[in-house]
């Protein structure tokens, strides 16, 4: 699974730019219960400082002084820990296991101008992944339609092809939601606690009120126009949940001209059925209304609010996972 969004290699560009001096230190293979993922990163500047972790606490200290060592003689290296039952249940594990982490020191190793392509690429929300060739130690970044990467992408998954780490840089996911309404309210906590950057949609400011959705982002616009703001990628998960084809429509037909990976709406197989005429009407072909998700989630018997929103959830995952 993906790391939640951090900014290491931003981190690392700033220190190595300023004059400190940076290594990047990345999980780059795990064997049994390792703290951290493949992909995770830590950030050492030339002064001892970090940003991140690679095994929660249990060896970074060591890769810590091997990245020193590494500022100095300007060498990669790949670095083997194993994490003992002891250290292991002091970070909640219960059991040890091995991990492997690549140190690359930047600017010698590391190329400032691939790490600023690699940096700019993630603030612009574009999917890149970095190739790194341990045996040569050739170095060069791809996107989603390198082969070399294409799965990986999908499944959000770094790891080695052959000799090649293929760390995968995936922008956040986001979930748009267009209408406040009940479902909505468990639907955001699932998306968050599931990775989303869940946002909400309903120009009816009394459903889209912070008191029943405490610490949300919340917009009151029309959802054509919200989501025109928002900025639409194929990182993008979007519901629709209101049944007023007034404020669902404008959603679905912003979704549709758009890249976003899944789009679901709630109602009912007749509702959806006078959807499919107004889309039709709008000029919609039948393989781009096939698009959405409708009657919207997986059928598993959902009735309460919490259980659809559940429904909802999974169908999104396997989408992403798996595809449509």
């Amino acid at each position: 699974m993906a790391e939640h969004f951090d900014d290491i290699p931003a981190i690392a560009l700033g220190w190595h730019r300023d004059g400190t001096g940076a290594a990047l230190a990345t999980v780059v293979q795990t064997w049994g219960s390792a703290p951290r993922g493949v992909g995770s990163q830590l950030a050492i500047s030339g002064q001892g400082d970090i940003a991140g972790s690679v095994s929660g606490g249990c060896v970074e200290g060591a890769v810590v002084v091997e990245a020193l060592d590494a500022l100095e003689d300007g060498a990669p290296r790949l670095l083997e820990y194993g994490v003992s039952d002891d250290d292991a249940f002091a970070v909640g594990l219960a059991c040890g296991g091995t991990i492997r982490i690549l140190v690359e020191p930047v600017g010698a190793a590391l190329p400032e101008a691939l790490l600023s392509d690699l940096v700019a690429a993630r603030q612009a929300r574009r999917a890149v992944a970095y190739v790194v060739d341990t045996e040569t130690w050739t170095r060069r970044l791809v996107g989603p339609d390198d082969s070399i990467a294409q799965a990986r992408f999908r499944s959000d998954q770094s790891g080695f092809e052959r000799a090649e780490f293929v760390a995968i840089h995936n922008p956040p996911l986001r979930m748009i939601v267009v209408g406040a309404v009940h479902i909505a309210q468990p639907l955001v906590a699932m998306a968050r606690l599931a990775g989303f950057d869940p946002m909400l949609i309903d120009p009816r400011e009394t459903f889209g009120a912070q008191a029943r959705f405490p610490g949300e982002v919340i917009s009151h616009d029309w959802p054509d126009e919200a989501m025109a703001a928002q900025g639409i990628d194929a990182r993008t998960a979007i519901v629709t949940l209101t049944h007023d084809p007034k404020i669902d429509d404008p959603a679905i037909i912003t979704a549709l001209r758009s890249d976003a990976f899944y789009l679901g709406s709630l109602g009912s197989t007749r509702t959806h059925a006078k959807r499919v005429e107004r889309l039709t009407q709008q000029g919609f072909s039948e393989a781009e209304i096939a698009r959405i998700h409708a009657p919207v989630g997986l059928d598993i018997g959902g009735r309460s609010p919490a259980e659809i929103a559940v429904s909802i959830m999974a169908e999104i995952v396997r989408v992403l996972r798996k595809g449509a």
